[in-house]
């Protein structure tokens, strides 16, 4: 059973964003036929796309998780959150504090002060974070109850770079909700997340510049699905040796 995030369960473990899309109608077509629990939207985008864009974002019905995208200070973040809680009338926040131009990691000291700052002002703060149970364990002492953490560097498609650091954060906070956020290009690294036992993925470069975004919007939405499904069958655990699967017993020996 998938964990709440801030009290609201969610009909799916996809979430979409909704940047670089072709065009409005092939975003609205992908996000539905995804059947996306939740959408992220820039506080910049939205105000660039203008009402059309907010119309057909309000129009979907799924909760919306407004983001800090393109902030590289706490002080940029903390600001930009608070203007898109005005906008989009919501406490939710996916805190973005970028501290590496190239790689787009996040920074450890700036998501943390503005983690402190937005949890005390009533935000229910999504922090993009990296896989450090230690950054991890600050954060949630500051006031998130969910993490973030990346696959690999945003619009990469590099799928999961750091799978053991991802698994012992996923064991180490067995209660936190947590969502595999960036770097996922193929619906096989999303499967694979929730067979690592994440509770949802966000994406949106992989189903946005892909040459069909409404079929890979649903091939992801099949992933989730199928690597959750796997996730709560408890897997065969890997083997050094081979094992057969035909019994020898009763075997005629010859």
């Amino acid at each position: 059973m998938m964990r709440d995030f801030y009290g609201v369960a969610l009909d799916s473990p996809l979430m979409l964003g909704t940047a670089q899309y072709p065009s409005p109608a092939i975003l609205e077509a992908a996000i539905r036929g995804a059947g996306a629990s939740v959408v992220t939207v820039s506080l910049r985008r939205e105000g660039g796309q203008g009402q059309a864009f907010w119309e057909i974002i309000k129009g979907l019905g799924v909760p919306i998780l407004p983001n800090t995208a393109g902030c590289y200070s706490a002080k940029a973040a903390i600001t930009t959150a608070q203007m898109a809680r005005e906008v989009f009338e919501t406490n939710w926040i996916k805190l973005e504090v970028i501290g590496h131009a190239d790689t787009l990691q996040p920074d450890p000291f700036g998501l943390l002060e503005a983690t402190e700052s937005l949890a005390a002002d009533g935000f229910e703060v999504f922090p993009y974070t990296t896989e450090d149970q230690v950054l991890a364990a600050r954060l949630l002492q500051a006031g998130a109850k969910v993490l973030m953490p990346w696959g690999a560097p945003i619009g990469s498609g590099l799928g999961l770079n750091n799978r053991y650091g991802l698994r012992t954060l996923r064991a180490a906070f067995p209660d936190i909700p947590m969502v595999i956020d960036a770097g996922l290009g193929l619906p096989s690294h999303a499967a694979e997340a929730m067979e690592l036992g994440f509770d949802a993925v966000l994406l949106n470069t992989a189903v946005a510049q892909a040459g069909d975004p409404v079929a890979m919007a649903r091939a992801f939405a099949l992933a989730v699905q199928a690597g959750a499904l796997a996730r709560a069958a408890d897997p065969m655990a890997p083997r050094d040796m081979a094992q057969p699967s035909t019994p020898v017993i009763g075997k005629a020996w010859l």
